[in-house]
């Protein structure tokens, strides 16, 4: 299973994203999961099992598939629901 975070440029805050999913991975001790990051123009949708972006490119994401849309790409709480949710639909809870 792979979760990619994705923002517009692939570097700042889709890492920050990916660093916070693999926080949550850990704590949920999801070990089938990997997590990476990328821009989302590189993005297909064979590119990962779901992705993770911020509001601002949901439009952008639209025909990639599971698409979890972040209201805030900072608050931990709302990133901890939606990784759970998205282990939970594809069987992992």
């Amino acid at each position: 299973m792979k979760f990619l975070a994705m923002c517009s440029t692939g570097l700042g805050s889709s890492f920050m994203v990916r660093m916070n999913i693999e926080t949550v991975v850990g704590e949920l001790g999801l070990s089938d999961v990997t997590v990476e990051h990328s821009d989302i123009s590189s993005a297909g949708p064979g590119s990962a099992d779901v992705f993770f972006v911020a509001k601002d490119l949901e439009d952008a994401a639209q025909g990639l598939g599971d698409v979890v849309v972040l209201n805030s790409i900072i608050d931990m709480d709302e990133l901890r629901e939606a990784v759970k949710s998205a282990a939970a639909r594809h069987g992992l809870l």
